[in-house]
């Protein structure tokens, strides 16, 4: 896991190294104080004032809220401590907790009537939290599988999809294998987008098409600057990692979406709570109350994420199928 200063230095580096690399590029990646901290980042800030966009307290909503944490007035939240933009990192201060999805449950506290308590845990961590009854929820780009549903309940707040990235001014769309044909594409190894993207190749080369040239690279940085210089033609990682580094750097797009979950069902990203607590209805009203006025879509389009919004919180939809 990074530090929360080398999160800060990361976050800089990510979006400048692409610009650099890019002759004659006039984007004003990073804007600063006069002290020469980063504040914004691309049209994304990343300083601590964040300014969030906030929500009002349905009433009707609220009263589907156990009485106990009514009564406390607490929604006592847990979050990844992994630094992972846009999603949950640290502000150029080097302490305030930033990212979509802290700005997403603090809509749902706020129709709720509840202030956000948050504590940053390790990846595991998270589940035993809900487990010992220590977490209300987590809002932590946590998707829904058919195994986790044994033991929690889900409202679901986004897509959980894996985007081709490639150089802007291009006109290559990705809809499916046949369009990967030839190309050559980086991915990070042991991930489920490589998993699919040797299998597309594979369906090429069946085909009679020309497989996918596979890339690997040790860091982001590197693929950024191999996508500019036209080493390779596009790179395929998680949708937000994608989105963001597009909204911040204005060097790239997004050209293709998919499912995480491969052909098998499309992937979604829900509200987690421990199964019977009577809070996971309470979650999905105040989602769908968020959707419908529009603060939703606002947070997502601040972060780069509105290709990911969902129409309506689902409870408990069909998740990725048991390994």
């Amino acid at each position: 896991m990074l530090s929360r200063r080398s999160l800060v230095a990361s976050v800089a580096a990510l979006t400048l190294a692409p610009l650099l690399a890019a002759c004659g590029g006039d984007s004003d990646a990073a804007t600063t104080t006069g002290n020469g901290a980063t504040k914004k980042v691309g049209n994304v800030n990343i300083g601590p004032d964040q300014n969030r966009i906030r929500g009002k307290k349905d009433a009707r909503i609220a009263a589907l809220v156990p009485e106990a944490i009514r009564e406390r007035g607490t929604l006592r939240l847990g979050g990844s401590a992994d630094a992972s933009p846009p999603l949950g990192f640290f502000a150029t201060d080097d302490r305030t907790r930033i990212g979509s999805e802290l700005d997403i449950a603090t809509l749902v506290a706020d129709t709720l009537g509840l202030k956000v308590k948050q504590q940053l845990v390790s990846w595991e961590n998270l589940f035993v939290g809900l487990d010992s009854g220590k977490f209300d929820a987590v809002f932590s780009n946590v998707t829904v599988t058919e195994e986790r549903k044994e033991k929690y309940d889900f409202a679901t707040y986004r897509l959980d999809n894996i985007a081709f990235e490639a150089k802007k001014g291009t006109s290559w769309q990705v809809k499916g294998p046949k369009d990967v044909a030839g190309k050559t594409i980086a991915v990070s190894s042991g991930t489920n987008q490589e998993k699919i993207l040797v299998d597309w190749s594979k369906q090429d080369e069946k085909a009679g098409l020309k497989p996918v040239t596979i890339k690997y690279f040790q860091k982001d940085t590197d693929y950024y600057l191999a996508l500019q210089s036209g080493r390779i033609d596009g790179y395929l990682g998680p949708s937000p990692a994608v989105a963001y580094h597009v909204a911040s750097a204005g060097q790239s797009r997004i050209i293709g979406t998919i499912s995480g979950g491969g052909d098998l069902v499309q992937g979604k990203i829900a509200a987690t709570t421990k199964k019977g607590s009577g809070l996971v209805d309470a979650y999905a009203a105040a989602l769908n109350h968020v959707i419908e006025d529009g603060s939703y879509a606002r947070v997502l389009k601040r972060w780069g994420l509105s290709s990911e919004a969902v129409p309506k919180s689902e409870v408990n939809p069909k998740g990725l199928p048991k390994p």
